[in-house]
C-alpha cells in the first residue's frame, strides 16, 4: 500500500529524535536522526527532487515511525544502536567483523604479563592500541619482550614453573617465574616498557643513560651494557616511524576516497606520537553521498569503540560539532574532530589519503577478476547465474589425531570471514575422512536448516569422488535442494594446474586448463580451506600436547595441582599413588582423589 505523506507531516514534532522508514512486511529499509523531525521528513516529499537512490526507497516505503528524542546526541545514541542492531539496507554499514587488537600489560600482577588482546577492555591493567592488524600487535609486543624482557607467558604456565624456560635462555624473559629478577626490578622494566609505549621514549633514553652511568661508576658493566642495548633498541624504534609526531597524541588520520559508487575509508593510527599502521574500510553508502558518507562512517565506527584524542578528516562534514560533543560525553574527556590542518598531521592525512586510494584501486581490479571468475564457474558447473555464495569443506588431522574439519564462505567480496566455522571432529575410527566429512556436513546443514546461515550456491568438497557421494548423501538425508555440489581432487603428482573436478552427474572429471579464471577461483577457495582446516588442527594437537592431564580434572585447580606435584615429586609419583594416599595430600577430599586416579588410570 502506498505512503500517504500529506497526515503524517502535518502531525509530526518539531523536536529532535529519529525515524524509520518501513517497507514491505515490516522490512525496516532506513534509520535516520534529525534536529527536527518534521523539517527534516518533509524534505523527503516536498520541494527540490531527490537522488535516484533515495526515490528507489521512497517508493518502497508502507510506513514511518518515529521517536522524539530530548537532545540531538541522544537521537545520535538512538541512531548508532539501532543501524547496528538491524543494518539497513539503504543506511551506510561496515564490515565489522571483530575488534581491534590490543597490546594488554596486567599492571596489576606482582609480575605483569604483556600479550596480545581481542576483546572486551574489562580487566583490570593497562591497554595500548588499537593495532591496525594482529601482526603489528605481535610485533610490538616481541620487540618489548627482546628490550625489556617480560613475560609472555600465561598465568597458568607461570605458576606451575620450577625452572626457567626456553625464553629465559636466549634472552627474551628475565625468569620471574623463578624470581631470578625482583619484583622492584621486573617493575622497573615494566614501567620502562610502558613510557616507549606511551611515547615517551626520548624521556626513557635520557633516564637509561643516567642509569647506565650510574652502573658503570659501580663496576657492574653487565647491568650497564643491558642499559646501552635498551637505548639503541629505543633509537631504532624511533628511527624506524615515517612520520613522527611530538609529545604523546593518540590521533586517527581518516581519509575518504571516492570513485563513483565505491567508496573507501582509511584510517591512520597513532598512538602516544607513532604511527602504528593503517586499515581500509569499504562501506556500503546507502543512500548516502560522498559527503555525507563520511559523517555516517565516523558516527558508526566511533560510537562503537574508544575513541583518541584527535580525529583528523580529509574533508568537513556537517554534524562534526554534535559528533565531537557525544564521542566527547562518551569517552569521559575531550575528543576534537579536526580538518585543514597542518604540519605532521597533515602528512597524516595525506597519508591516510594515499592509502585510500591505494585501497580502492586494489579492490576494484579484484573485483573485476572476481566477476569474472565467478562468470567462469557458473559456466564449468552448469549455474544459471554467477554464485554469490561458495562453501568448501576439508579435513584435518595427523595419522588420525584432533581431527578437525572446515568450512569456509566466499562471495562476490571474497572471503566471508565472520562466516567460516569449525568442528572438532569426535567418536570416529581415526584417519576415517568419510565420517569426519560427513559429521562436519550433518552439523553444518542441520543449523543451516535452521536458519543460522544462507544455504550456498555452490558445496565445494576438497577430495574425490567419494567425498562427492557422501555430501550429496547428507544433503538428501536433510532434504535440500537448489545446492551444486562438486569435488575438487588433486592431480597426479598433486601440483597446482592438474586439479581434476567432479560432479553428480558426469561419470569422468572436468579438467580445466590452468589458466582458467575458474579453476584459479577454485584453487583459492580449497587452499584457504586447508589452511583454516589445518590451523585448527594444530591449535587443538597443541593444546592437547601442552596441557597436563591434571588440568582436565574438574575441580583440581592451580593450587591443589602444585600441592600434589610437590607431595609426589612428579606426574609420575602422582600416577603411581593410590586413592588413600591422593586424600592425605592437603586440600584433596578423598572424592577428588578417586577423580584423580580414575583420570590417572
Amino acid at each position: 500500500m502506498a505512503f500517504d505523506p500529506k497526515p503524517f507531516l502535518a502531525n509530526l514534532s518539531q523536536r529532535p529524535g529519529v525515524y524509520r522508514m518501513i517497507g514491505a512486511n515490516g522490512e525496516l529499509l532506513y534509520v535516520g536522526k534529525a534536529r527536527n523531525l518534521k523539517n527534516r521528513l518533509t524534505s523527503y516529499f516536498v520541494g527540490r527532487p531527490q537522488s535516484a537512490k533515495t526515490m528507489a526507497m521512497l517508493s518502497q516505503v508502507e510506513n514511518i515511525e518515529v521517536t522524539v528524542t530530548s537532545s540531538e546526541t541522544e537521537a545520535l545514541l538512538l541512531e548508532y544502536n539501532l543501524i547496528k542492531q538491524h543494518r539497513p539496507r539503504f543506511n551506510v554499514t561496515l564490515r565489522d567483523d571483530k575488534s581491534f587488537p590490543y597490546l594488554y600489560i596486567s599492571t596489576h600482577q606482582e609480575y605483569p604479563r604483556i600479550s596480545f588482546y581481542r576483546g572486551s577492555r574489562k580487566l583490570p591493567g593497562r591497554f595500548f592500541g588499537p593495532y591496525p592488524n594482529a601482526r603489528a600487535t605481535r610485533e610490538t609486543v616481541q620487540l618489548l619482550q627482546k628490550l625489556f624482557l617480560l613475560r609472555p607467558c600465561t598465568d597458568t604456565f607461570f605458576a606451575n614453573r620450577s625452572r626457567p624456560c626456553l625464553q629465559y635462555q636466549i634472552k627474551r624473559c628475565s625468569a620471574p617465574c623463578v624470581r631470578l629478577i625482583s619484583p622492584e626490578a621486573y617493575r622497573q622494566d615494566v614501567e620502562d616498557a610502558i613510557k616507549v609505549l606511551e611515547g615517551r621514549g626520548t624521556e626513557l633514553i635520557e633516564e637509561l643513560a643516567k642509569r647506565m652511568e650510574e652502573a658503570s661508576a659501580k663496576l657492574e658493566f653487565e647491568r650497564a651494557a643491558r642499559l646501552r642495548d635498551q637505548i639503541n633498541g629505543i633509537k631504532a624504534i624511533h628511527s624506524t616511524q615515517a612520520v613522527t609526531g611530538h609529545g604523546s597524541e593518540d590521533i586517527d588520520a581518516v581519509a575518504l576516497v571516492s570513485h563513483g559508487s565505491d567508496h573507501c575509508v582509511s584510517i591512520v593510527f597513532v598512538r602516544g606520537g607513532r604511527n602504528l599502521g593503517s586499515t581500509n574500510f569499504f562501506p556500503r553508502p546507502g543512500l548516502a553521498e560522498a559527503g555525507e558518507l563520511l559523517s555516517g562512517f565516523l558516527a558508526q565506527y566511533y560510537l562503537g569503540r574508544e575513541a583518541p584524542n584527535e580525529i583528523l578528516i580529509n574533508q568537513p562534514i556537517e554534524d562534526a560539532d554534535l559528533l565531537e560533543a557525544t564521542l566527547s560525553e562518551k569517552m569521559g574527556r575531550a575528543v576534537r574532530i579536526r580538518h585543514g590542518v597542518r604540519g605532521v598531521r597533515a602528512r597524516w592525512l595525506a597519508m591516510a589519503r594515499e592509502n585510500a586510494e591505494l585501497g580502492l584501486k586494489l579492490r576494484r581490479a579484484t573485483e573485476a577478476a572476481s566477476s569474472e571468475q565467478l562468470e567462469a564457474l557458473a559456466q564449468v558447473f552448469g549455474l544459471s547465474q554467477p554464485p554469490q555464495r561458495i562453501e568448501c569443506f576439508d579435513v584435518s588431522h595427523t595419522m588420525g589425531e584432533r581431527t578437525v574439519a572446515a568450512c569456509v564462505v566466499f562471495g562476490p567480496e571474497g572471503a566471508i570471514k565472520s562466516d567460516y566455522r569449525r568442528f572438532n571432529i569426535e567418536g570416529l575410527t581415526p584417519g576415517d575422512d568419510y565420517g569426519a566429512l560427513r559429521q562436519a556436513l550433518l552439523r553444518r546443514y542441520s543449523r543451516i536448516k535452521k536458519g543460522e546461515a544462507p544455504l550456498p550456491d555452490l558445496l565445494l568438497i576438497d577430495g574425490g569422488p567419494g567425498q562427492l557421494a557422501e555430501a550429496v548423501k547428507i544433503l538428501q538425508e536433510l532434504q535440500i535442494e537448489g545446492v551444486r555440489v562438486a569435488s575438487v581432487a588433486k592431480g597426479a603428482d598433486r601440483r597446482p594446474g592438474q586439479e581434476r573436478l567432479f560432479v553428480q552427474e558426469r561419470d569422468s572429471p572436468i579438467v580445466l586448463s590452468p589458466d582458467s579464471p575458474a579453476l584459479l577461483l577454485i584453487q583459492r577457495v580449497r587452499d584457504e580451506a586447508h589452511r583454516f582446516a589445518i590451523a585448527g588442527h594444530r591449535q587443538r594437537r597443541r593444546k592437547a600436547r601442552t596441557q597436563s592431564i591434571l588440568e582436565t580434572v574438574p575441580g583440581l585447580g592451580p593450587r591443589r595441582r602444585r600441592e600434589l606435584l610437590k607431595q609426589f615429586g612428579g606426574l609420575q609419583g602422582v600416577a603411581r599413588a593410590g586413592i588413600e594416599d591422593l586424600a592425605k595430600v592437603r586440600g584433596i577430599s578423598r572424592k577428588l582423589a578417586q577423580a584423580i586416579y580414575e583420570t590417572l588410570h
